[in-house]
């Protein structure tokens, strides 16, 4: 085995300092020969520092220091063509734990010809990946567990739409009968919210397939004839939170019930236009229609759709106004 000596004067401190470094550090010759090794390399890859210095890097411990893409490496950073900065790979160790190491080299110039040192840091960051995939794996488990509790809450939703809907066509009060359909057109409404929520990913909601699923879904199911009332969408490409892709959604589904409810009697046909423009925090919600208008005389009493409405906007910090549009009836909501 091959002993190396300090050349200069500053070669001794030079070993001392990597000696005593707390972070495992390796001193090497251009030909990958360990000149010194800190104690904290030895120790935690439990490498006898007696017999360090001299070997070359493949021969260190076991041989599990002989990898040549990292020799490969190390020689171009000797060469000055490259240089190793945050390389990560994996330390296989006979009958011991695998590590996950990030690398960093340096090559050293004290200004002598032929003189090649290079200085390579090593950190364990086997934890740290292990906590990161860790909370991937919860993260991905998350998102699979609210999308199946979702999915129920829209399934459930449906079955109580159904029996309000049969509740509906038993009772013989027409004013009750009133009341449960209105209330089964809500529910709907917030499962079928809840359904295109279900499909969507966690975190950030992109807007625009959102709403236009839902206006489709909305049209489908409520609209007895989509050649002769239509809903047309114009939303652009934004991605909102998942609380306020809820709100929109429920302001949407609650305009567009109202429209069909009101706008079109006798099955008039027409056409629901609900548009979205936004640009960072400033954003336009339109939802209007060429139906019969507003009703002349007094304005009659505010229903429960409409408290909806205004309830939603107040958590979105957002005005509503409407207008007789003269055919039909414009309500904009904003937040600038």
């Amino acid at each position: 085995m091959t002993s190396f000596k300090p050349t200069h004067v500053e070669a001794a401190s030079t070993l001392a300092i990597i000696a005593a470094s707390n972070e495992p550090l390796l001193f090497l010759t251009g030909s990958l020969r360990v000149i010194a090794a800190s104690a904290s390399f030895c120790r935690n890859f439990r490498i006898d520092p007696a017999g360090v210095s001299g070997r070359t890097l493949a021969e260190l411990g076991d041989g599990e220091w002989s990898l040549p893409q990292l020799a490969s490496l190390l020689q171009a950073t000797a060469s000055g063509s490259a240089m190793i900065e945050a390389y990560e790979m994996s330390l296989v160790r006979k009958d011991q734990p695998t590590l996950c190491l990030l690398l960093n080299a340096r090559k050293l110039d004290d200004a002598v010809a032929g003189h090649v040192r290079l200085l390579l840091a090593i950190t364990d960051i086997t934890v740290a990946r292990e906590e990161s995939r860790q909370k991937d794996a919860l993260i991905r488990e998350k998102a699979i567990l609210l999308h199946e509790v979702q999915h129920r809450v829209a399934n459930s939703l449906q079955i109580i739409a159904s029996v309000l809907m049969q509740s509906a066509r038993m009772v013989q009060s027409a004013e009750a009968r009133v009341h449960l359909q209105d209330a089964h057109h809500r529910v709907m409404s917030i499962a079928a919210v809840q359904r295109h929520l279900s499909i969507m990913p966690v975190g950030e909601v992109p807007l625009r397939p959102y709403l236009i699923q839902l206006c489709e879904s909305l049209g489908a199911s409520m609209i007895y004839d989509q050649r002769q009332l239509s809903i047309i969408t114009i939303i652009d490409d934004v991605c909102v939170s998942a609380n306020a892709s809820m709100s929109l959604g429920l302001i949407v589904t609650e305009l567009i019930i109202n429209a069909l409810k009101h706008g079109f009697p006798d099955r008039r046909p027409g056409k629901i236009h609900v548009t979205y423009r936004g640009q960072g925090s400033r954003w336009v919600l339109t939802v209007g229609d060429d139906g019969v208008g507003m009703p002349d005389g007094p304005a009659s009493k505010p229903g429960l759709g409409t408290g909806i409405v205004e309830a939603l906007a107040g958590q979105l910090d957002a005005t509503i106004s409407i207008t007789d549009a003269r055919p039909g009836v414009v309500v904009v909501l904003a937040h600038v």
